[in-house]
């Protein structure tokens, strides 16, 4: 439970126990199954709730699916975030950027494939999600960029369009990794992909210390 369960009630906290439950038990069939063969009665299984605390807390399975994707876009953004913030200079910042995102997926494989793979092509709403998905974790990059530009560690450019096509470089490193099940891909393209990004905003390797004395 989060810090923000001490002020509930003992009955507020055994039903924000119980959706808990639920939502992980959602997170484990969904990734095993996909988003059309994951069934209401398998997370009821696997939670080991009911079918009435189930539809208590969520209306149906798109809805806990939504919630899902919406609650691991908040986690991952929310470790990226972290992991920038603790470095100096525009390298060192990227290099933490890719090794939370990185070893987020790495370790959490089901987290990858429900945000990357199982929610494209579901549908309108699953494409609304999707798109709401990607600006948040794109907020964080050009969160950043507008930080490098601020501290003269990059020159200005449209820090929108290069958070979109840095993200867009990321999903298809890990899209790769999760339809190859190569194991040290992303060890691998870490490096070239660090570099890769940075020359995109005008960082290369000489001028790498003078953003990091600046950051």
């Amino acid at each position: 439970m989060g810090d923000g369960d001490a002020g509930l009630t003992r009955t507020e906290r055994r039903k924000e126990e119980t959706r808990r439950k639920i939502l992980d038990a959602a997170l484990e069939v969904f990734a095993e199954r996909g988003y059309h063969e994951a069934i209401v009665d398998e997370i009821v299984r696997v939670s080991r709730t009911s079918k009435g605390a189930f539809y208590f807390h969520f209306p149906s399975k798109q809805d806990i699916y939504l919630k899902l994707v919406d609650e691991l876009i908040d986690r991952l953004a929310r470790r990226v975030e972290a992991a920038i913030g603790r470095e100096r200079g525009a390298a060192a910042k990227v290099d933490a950027a890719l090794a939370t995102v990185f070893e987020s997926f790495a370790s959490h494989q089901q987290l990858a494939r429900i945000l990357l793979l199982d929610v494209v092509g579901l549908g309108r709403a699953f494409d609304h999600k999707l798109v709401e998905a990607r600006a948040s974790l794109a907020g964080v990059i050009r969160c950043y960029l507008d930080q490098a530009i601020a501290e003269g560690s990059i020159a200005p450019l449209d820090t929108e369009i290069a958070a979109y096509a840095w993200l867009g470089a990321i999903d298809e490193v890990v899209v790769r990794w999760l339809h190859t099940g190569e194991a040290s891909l992303l060890d691998r393209a870490r490096p070239a992909l660090r570099e890769l990004l940075l020359r995109s905003v005008g960082v290369t390797r000489g001028n790498e210390q003078d953003g990091q004395d600046r950051g």
